[in-house]
């Protein structure tokens, strides 16, 4: 993956949060605050402004744009953890000009712990990382193989953890103080990380 191919990911990206921010913020009023979705349209909509104007030509310099953008758009508390997890990423990956899927992986792991960190979360307290962890797993284990076919492992598997939240009880966040812990409920940030993978998956495979 190199610049064009992250870029083209992350208007993907925003393409997806826009279609689906009613979505997003009717899972979040079960759980939350109802405004998931627009904070999150929010966000990606102001990255892909700085995206325009940035002459960025290394991934990790613009995953860093990415993650500092999310955190000054969305505000709130899913900005500093989507944000986070971009900016995580961007340090992580430093000047390399091309990442493949290793490195990706490893790109992600770092934002991942950073997320993390931040939120005190952990994989099964039906967060966004139910979501992302089993992505990361995905690409870890597809080393070597395609861009293309990491990404939709890693895609499949995002919505497959983000599914499996729906009967897992809220251990952090609003949704915690949901009656029944809000079982029943996916997780709107899970939802996003699925997105998000979609997205890279959809990216892997435009031709240039």
């Amino acid at each position: 993956m190199d610049a064009k191919r992250a870029r083209l990911w992350m208007g993907y990206y925003n393409d997806e949060i826009n279609e689906r921010v009613d979505e997003l913020n009717r899972l979040d009023a079960a759980l939350g605050d109802g405004d998931f979705g627009a904070s999150m349209q929010r966000g990606t909509v102001a990255v892909a402004a700085a995206l325009d104007t940035s002459d960025a030509v290394l991934p990790g310099d613009l995953f860093k744009l990415v993650g500092t953008t999310l955190v000054s758009a969305m505000g709130g508390t899913s900005g500093p953890l989507v944000g986070t997890l971009f900016l995580r990423m961007g340090i992580a990956l430093g000047d390399a000009e091309s990442v493949d899927v290793a490195m990706l992986a490893a790109g992600l792991r770092a934002g991942a712990d950073g997320v993390m960190a931040l939120g005190q979360a952990a994989p099964g307290d039906k967060t966004m990382i139910d979501g992302l962890i089993p992505a990361i797993e995905a690409l870890e284990e597809s080393d070597g193989a395609p861009l293309s076919a990491a990404a939709s492992a890693a895609a499949l598997a995002a919505k497959s953890g983000s599914e499996a939240t729906r009967e897992l009880v809220a251990r952090r966040g609003r949704a915690s103080y949901v009656g029944g812990g809000g079982v029943g409920h996916v997780d709107p940030g899970s939802v996003g990380m699925a997105i998000l993978f979609a997205s890279l998956e959809q990216a892997a495979n435009t031709d240039d």
